[in-house]
């Protein structure tokens, strides 16, 4: 489908039989993809990271659309970030489509192996999670991401992206196809949900249990809460990304300076952006008046508690809801706290178990806050916007797990596999 000439899909009418179609060719796609030799999974790969450079023009046409869709509706400056789509960017997209080229095939990896007395080897064999469903919003990223991820460790994946960003999708969909076509693997190892209509979703979460082996959302509050209350598969995301920076009071100025900026403002819209910022009373005489001001300089709107509204007049009163509070906006939540205990007490209390930093020259006191901070990552004097599967050396992500259950942090390629376990024998038999 040329969607950047123009050419629409008709109407979906029959979600249900929509959805069971693209279930049922998951399913038969996932079984041939499960088995295919690294070497074509890396080429369908290197087609699509080459249509992606190739249709550069037709995919930036197709975002246009979606942006003047998002204006049209008043949309705010952090969405329009996450959804548009420029030359860099694109760029970006096939470049981690290479570096998940680079990485390991997990699949048919032995993870563990050993003999039992009566002969028995026993080996831990990795394989597929199997049929993966996506649910996603706004960042066109998101499909390649995806995408790719999914092709690598062996698994197909159905992907419903948001509304905002389907013209979007498609184009960068259509350069995945073209990949997968190009290898001789089935055009449907990954599909993309070829309507707008909300009715998708609840099929995705309570329809296709026969189809779906496990749902990843991506996007904000309402609806991580929607999947995770809903879906009856297993749901691997995180809810809320509340992170945290705690400048100890041995932290170097400078470097706190660098770190909280980057922290809050590099992007404020993704996950790992920095919410609330934490200061040691014991460093607050040196260190809160500069850091303030520099949030402030950088156009960035602080709430803070008394302390901290004391530094400047600028600085707004923070409410009990802001410590809770993923903003995704130029906004940050400042608290002076009574040493190490209480930094880590405030994270616990209002935290959502993402991203949390400490800054400080006091290898003590970070090991303890990276010891008993219980986040899916933990920092010591780095950005939270490392929070990101590429900069983990992943390639990419397909979200990161708040969970405790089967993946944590960024999940990527080897998070989206299982195992099973293979055992030869030589006529035992149980006693």
């Amino acid at each position: 489908m040329n969607v950047a000439a123009g050419h629409e899909q008709p109407p979906v009418t029959d979600i249900p039989e929509l959805m069971h179609e693209l279930g049922r060719k998951a399913v038969g796609a996932a079984d041939v993809l499960a088995l295919a030799p690294a070497k074509v999974k890396n080429a369908a790969l290197a087609f699509a990271a080459a249509a992606l450079r190739a249709r550069r023009a037709a995919i930036l046409a197709a975002n246009e659309r979606d942006l003047a869709a998002a204006r049209a509706q008043d949309l705010g400056a952090p969405l329009l970030d996450r959804l548009a789509l420029d030359a860099s960017r694109i760029e970006a997209m096939a470049h981690a489509l290479h570096e998940i080229i680079a990485l390991p095939d997990p699949v048919g990896e032995v993870a563990a192996e050993w003999q039992r007395p009566n002969g028995l080897r026993m080996q831990r064999v990795v394989v597929p999670l199997g049929v993966i469903g996506m649910i996603y919003e706004s960042r066109p990223n998101v499909t390649a991401d995806a995408g790719a991820l999914c092709v690598k460790s062996g698994n197909a994946v159905i992907l419903r992206g948001g509304s905002e960003s389907l013209h979007s999708n498609r184009a960068i969909h259509a350069c995945l196809v073209a990949g997968l076509n190009a290898a001789a693997l089935p055009a449907e190892c990954v599909q993309l949900v070829p309507t707008s209509d909300r009715a998708a979703v609840g099929y995705m979460l309570s329809g296709m249990t026969e189809y779906l082996d496990v749902l990843i959302p991506r996007g904000g509050k309402s609806l991580v809460e929607r999947v995770q209350a809903e879906a009856r598969v297993p749901v691997i995301g995180h809810l809320e990304g509340n992170c945290h920076v705690y400048v100890h009071q041995g932290a170097h100025l400078e470097m706190a300076r660098a770190i909280v900026l980057n922290a809050k403002l590099r992007r404020t819209g993704v996950c790992g952006a920095a919410e609330t910022l934490l200061i040691d009373r014991a460093a607050a005489a040196t260190h809160l008046a500069p850091l303030v001001h520099d949030l402030l300089a950088a156009g960035c709107e602080v709430r803070g508690d008394a302390p901290a509204q004391a530094v400047d007049a600028r600085v707004r009163s923070a409410s009990e809801e802001d410590w809770y509070r993923e903003f995704l906006d130029a906004i940050i939540a400042v608290r002076v706290v009574d040493g190490i205990d209480a930094a880590i007490a405030h994270i616990r209390h209002y935290g959502s178990a993402h991203t949390d930093c400490i800054v400080t020259q006091d290898s003590a006191a970070a090991e303890r806050f990276l010891r008993e901070v219980d986040s899916a990552i933990v920092l010591h004097n780095a950005s939270t916007q490392f929070a990101d599967g590429g900069e983990f050396g992943m390639g990419a992500e397909i979200g990161i797990s708040t969970a405790r259950f089967h993946a944590r942090g960024p999940v990527g390629v080897a998070q989206l596999t299982s195992y099973k376990y293979v055992v030869r024998g030589a006529g035992q038999v149980r006693s």
